[in-house]
């Protein structure tokens, strides 16, 4: 059974660098036909996906975030990265990693609840952007 578990910061300060890792266990990133995704949701809004970095190493970002989010990978640790640049208070949420088969990367919403249930979360963890 895969499970993801964020972890990182909790506190970063405007206009730097945010930067999570999620560790997985039970399976391999690199296992064919997967996408790991990074999602988040913010103070009173919807579920936001970020971008994703697909088994094969390929990455997908959110047109709105692309200039400032990277997401990469260390497959002999088993974990994927997002590095967020230039945050503001407006970044601040609960980000989650989350495993799917490419539809969100592909442009499904978020909100398609069979695609989510067909996806794994990891818990997910509060950064808060504050001085």
């Amino acid at each position: 059974q895969v499970q993801l578990q964020e972890s990182g910061p909790g506190l970063v300060k405007p206009s730097q660098t945010l930067s999570l890792t999620c560790t997985v266990s039970g399976d391999s990133i690199s296992t064919k036909n997967y996408f790991w995704n990074w999602i988040r949701r913010a103070p009173g809004k919807g579920l936001e996906w970020m971008g994703a970095i697909a088994y094969s190493g390929s990455t997908y970002y959110s047109p709105s975030l692309k200039s400032r989010t990277s997401i990469s990978r260390d497959t002999s640790k088993n974990q994927f990265t997002l590095q967020l640049s230039s945050v503001t208070p407006e970044d601040t949420a609960v980000y989650y990693c989350a495993r799917d088969l490419g539809s969100w990367a592909a442009g499904v919403s978020i909100g398609n609840m069979n695609v989510r249930a067909q996806s794994t979360w990891g818990q997910g963890t509060q950064v808060t952007v504050s001085s």
